[in-house]
């Protein structure tokens, strides 16, 4: 039996994949967790073959945080980043904290079965739509360090940002204004020389604001 660990804050979400799960008879499911210091906590108490881990989960640890924990301790269990993000800085980031698959959250039920199954037998499940020649560069690809230009406040910004969050949201978090978040946005777009969201994304991944 493979013994897969559910990440993911929607209970709708995670109760929806088990049930999918269920279906395929070498396939347990041994625990579920709502945010990243839970999937931890539960990593190491059962142990998983395999953990299905959201990206942006809004409370404590972020996926990517928790699976470079759970893979710096449990290097044999296997992580499938399963998450809506297709954006190459998301997943450039998922190789570098060590996720050994990443699928998105609208694919098939087969697919998923098939990424499971690829883990775990010790083969890279990467289904996002690039060729895999572009994939095992990204794979060789090492982020760069750059000086950093943004105080504490605005380095937040950027790492709640690439995690999803909406202003609103960040807002909350910070217990601050949206209005200042957004203040706080034009301020770091104009420092960073950068014209959209994407590409503060790709700033804030390559420069490690979430690990």
């Amino acid at each position: 039996m493979i013994k897969i660990l559910l990440v993911d804050d929607h209970v709708l979400i995670r109760k929806g994949i088990a049930l999918l799960l269920g279906n395929y008879p070498d396939i347990t499911v041994v625990g579920e967790a709502s945010d990243g210091e839970e999937a931890i906590q539960l990593a190491y108490q059962t142990e998983p073959h395999v953990i299905l881990m959201d990206i942006s989960i809004p409370n404590g640890l972020d996926g990517f945080t928790a699976t470079k924990e759970i893979k710096k301790n449990l290097p044999e269990t296997k992580v499938i980043m399963l998450t809506m993000h297709n954006e190459i800085a998301y997943i450039q980031q998922a190789m570098e904290v060590g996720a050994d698959g990443y699928i998105l959250k609208n694919s098939q039920g087969g697919e998923m079965y098939e990424a499971i199954q690829s883990v775990y037998t010790g083969r890279r499940y990467y289904e996002v739509g690039l060729p895999q020649e572009q994939i095992e560069k990204l794979f060789k690809k090492k982020g760069k360090n750059n000086p950093d230009v943004l105080s504490t406040r605005e380095q937040e910004i950027v790492r709640l940002t690439i995690l999803g969050f909406t202003n609103m949201q960040i807002a909350d978090k910070l217990f601050i204004s949206a209005k200042t978040v957004e203040n706080h946005k034009a301020n770091i777009m104009q420092k960073l020389h950068l014209k959209s969201k994407a590409e503060l994304i790709q700033y804030g991944i390559t420069n490690k604001y979430i690990t």
